[in-house]
């Protein structure tokens, strides 16, 4: 009887440390291939706080928050099925998408420099607070122009990640791009909701730095002032 424990014991450590090796693989690969995605994720980064510009503070993070959950929806249930079944049936085709992605993304840039320079009229979008409803359906609005746009994006980094996977097969493919979909996400939307609140940081900084016996600034209300006046060049850039 104790023999037979011990037995069941060691096979449990062994699964156990097959277990821990495995999720240290499908870490080590996820890292491997979205380090292969920088780019597109400067891209993607770059263009999320465009859609809640001007909107209420109050409702960025929420609006932030729906576009992450769409985000990955889009790598999860959209893209990684359709990628899976092309290596499987039409692996020739996966190159050719690459470059047909790539070559939107150059368009895209190409345009904002252009935009940038005065070249070509700016498509910038007006947000009309009014009325709780259309408020509502402005919201609803932004949430789907934002994810159609991610889906471009978010096929980018998932085929350019697949594409560093080449000697990976399997379970191991997928469990690797399910990491990199989760990963990328939460990195990219987390990064967007800190730059799109940083200006608020600043603002309360400056604010709680100014104590009221002297209402003089000091070098945290400097910062703090500082903040507010760089975050709009930088979503100009």
């Amino acid at each position: 009887m104790s023999g037979g424990l011990v037995a069941l014991l060691d096979d449990i450590a062994t699964l156990a440390k097959v277990t821990a090796s495995s999720i240290d693989d499908v870490a080590a690969n996820a890292v491997k291939a979205s380090s292969k995605a920088v780019g597109v994720v400067i891209d993607d980064t770059a263009v999320t706080p465009q859609y809640v510009s001007g909107l209420s503070p109050a409702r960025e993070l929420p609006i932030i928050g729906k576009i992450a959950r769409g985000s990955l929806i889009n790598k999860l249930f959209i893209i990684l099925p359709i990628a899976l079944l092309l290596t499987w049936l039409a692996p020739q085709v996966l190159p050719f998408l690459l470059i047909v992605g790539g070559a939107y993304l150059c368009f895209e840039g190409g345009e904002k420099v252009l935009e940038k320079l005065g070249w070509l009229p700016g498509h910038h979008e007006e947000h009309d607070e009014g009325g709780a409803t259309s408020s509502e359906e402005l919201e609803k609005g932004i949430v789907a122009s934002a994810t159609r746009t991610d889906l471009i994006l978010s096929a980018e980094i998932m085929l350019v990640s697949m594409a560093g996977l080449s000697n990976e097969t399997g379970i191991m493919r997928v469990a690797v791009l399910i990491a990199v979909a989760f990963f990328m996400t939460f990195f990219v939307y987390g990064l967007v909701a800190l730059l799109v609140k940083a200006d608020d940081f600043g603002l309360r900084l400056a604010k709680d730095a100014i104590k009221p016996e002297d209402n003089r600034p000091g070098p945290v209300d400097n910062v703090g002032r500082t903040i507010v006046r760089v975050m709009p060049h930088i979503f100009n850039v």
